[in-house]
């Protein structure tokens, strides 16, 4: 395949406008909050904890992805069965304390779903959240993805990018017959099973069951023992010395994901997607998908023999179709970089890249008649995005430590000695810290506590706090955080993941 030079820069630029900023957390964690104060006030749901899933768990989430949230309701060690007809009357109870609280519109509650979810928007925020009851298939599906994501960086920006393009040419809504976004992110993860070298293996190497069969007894046991094994099983995998290393670019990948599904509705009407076992599945042979009712069949590998795709309509699989030949072709023969970016983007992400190329000419230009800026330097992309879109408060933020660190060599940092009294839990503790703007407090002025929390965060590091006892932020079943497990290194290096801003990234105990 010849290589686009326009494309993968291109890329870049796209995923550095749709990658969350530290604020966009900050954000969504605040609407956690704001949920658990509702909580307070309805009688039946006093004692439950929320706990966020979906792409804000899986890091798969873009700055304008909606938040999937789970009232967790208080029923002890075990995992017990919480029937419809309850969870249609717990968030009927939560819809009116919501409503009252004042904060929150555009609430919807669609209550014949196979999920009875409540759909409400934070007033102050505009984070579009849905809102469903013991969801703990979801969360345990959220880890999983999470846990691939680490196995191959690329991943995480596919799945970035084919959402981003799904959303533009409006296949990314289930209500209307088009995938949601987790059969896309299964769509991607087919790819890169199925690329040759594969990146991915077939899910069962990972997990060889249907995991959510195995959450039953003891809640923390089967999650540690889901997660045991997974670690094990990736470590296996990412250390096999016989397994060849696929070095395609981003946008090489991306082509070829584009080309490999532009005949998708002919292949749905024979072949199911089944990334359990990384291959098309001819649908007559297995009678786990019989009797044939969908257009397409993406099976579901943590809950098998479920459709993931299930919500893809007839009429609009050809379209699919179409929206996928057309782009496949032009991607691997258009060489402007505004129609590259007008087929991979809503207008609004479109019209700020056009922007952004004009003001860095126009630097440029006066850079070029003696005109440089107060530090000497170019600005990276990311900070002219931010200042032309206002779309954070502070431009000069470090990196979150959740971000990846920078390119290039990483300094050595020291394993970190997790303990029961210092392991932030879950997200129901306190927001990370330099959140909005400071007032100016000299050196002197200083406490000397804050000033080595200065000196840590200029070295990169983010400084730990001991949460209080009895807090939220000793409750929960997160576990251990981000680290070695099983050989498996789940925190990107250089770079460990803040429990209380990543949320449910739940890990085995030792």
């Amino acid at each position: 395949m010849n290589r686009n030079p326009v494309l993968d820069p291109t890329l870049q630029e796209i995923l550095q406008v749709i990658k969350p900023t530290r604020a966009d957390w900050d954000t969504r964690i605040t609407v956690l909050d704001q949920l658990r104060n509702v909580l307070q006030s309805v009688e039946s749901l006093r004692g439950a904890t929320v706990q966020p899933f979906g792409s804000f768990v899986s890091n798969l989430f873009t700055r304008w992805g909606d938040l999937d949230i789970s009232v967790d309701l208080f029923s002890g060690s075990s995992i017990l069965f919480t029937g419809k007809k309850q969870k249609q009357t717990l968030l009927a109870q939560l819809l009116r304390a919501m409503r009252a609280s004042g904060l929150w519109y555009r609430l919807q509650f669609v209550i014949h779903a196979r999920v009875p979810i409540l759909k409400v928007v934070s007033g102050h925020q505009r984070i579009s959240c849905d809102i469903s009851i013991d969801n703990l298939e979801g969360l345990l599906k959220s880890r999983f993805l999470f846990w691939i994501s680490e196995i191959d960086g690329r991943f995480r920006d596919l799945v970035l990018l084919v959402k981003e393009w799904a959303k533009a040419h409006d296949i990314n809504n289930p209500k209307n017959g088009t995938f949601n976004s987790y059969s896309l992110s299964l769509l991607v993860i087919f790819h890169l099973q199925t690329c040759v070298p594969a990146i991915l293996p077939p899910l069962g190497e990972i997990y060889p069951r249907s995991a959510v069969d195995d959450l039953k007894g003891v809640r923390k046991t089967a999650e540690e023992s889901i997660a045991q094994l997974s670690a094990a099983n990736i470590a296996r995998f990412k250390s096999g010395s016989l397994r060849s290393v696929n070095r395609s670019s981003l946008s090489e990948l991306l082509v070829s994901f584009f080309a490999k599904f532009s005949d998708i509705n002919l292949k749905a009407s024979e072949l199911g997607v089944c990334v359990f076992t990384g291959r098309w599945e001819n649908i007559s042979n297995n009678t786990r998908w019989l009797p044939k009712t969908y257009s397409l069949f993406v099976e579901d590998p943590f809950e098998q023999p479920e459709n993931a795709a299930r919500s893809v309509s007839r009429k609009n699989l050809d379209r699919i179709a179409q929206v996928f030949e057309m782009t496949s072709r032009r991607l691997a023969s258009e060489s402007n970089r505004n129609s590259i970016v007008g087929v991979l983007t809503a207008p609004h992400i479109s019209q700020s890249l056009v922007r952004t190329t004009t003001s860095l000419l126009q630097n440029h230009h006066h850079h070029a008649n003696g005109v440089r800026n107060p530090h000497n330097q170019s600005r990276p992309w990311n900070h002219q995005m931010q200042q032309q879109q206002n779309w954070s408060q502070n431009n000069n933020i470090q990196n979150p430590p959740y971000w990846p660190a920078p390119a290039g060599p990483r300094p050595h940092r020291p394993q970190q000695n997790w303990s029961s009294q210092n392991n932030p839990r879950n997200m129901q503790g306190q927001a990370p810290p330099f959140r909005g703007q400071r007032p100016v407090v000299t050196q002197a002025q200083m406490p000397q506590q804050q000033q080595q929390q200065k000196s840590q965060y200029k070295n990169g590091k983010q400084p730990m706090t001991n949460p209080p006892s009895g807090s939220s932020q000793s409750q929960g079943h997160i576990g251990k955080p981000p680290g070695q497990v099983n050989g498996v290194s789940f925190a990107r290096p250089g770079a460990p993941i803040s429990q209380g801003q990543r949320g449910q990234m739940w890990r085995p105990r030792n």
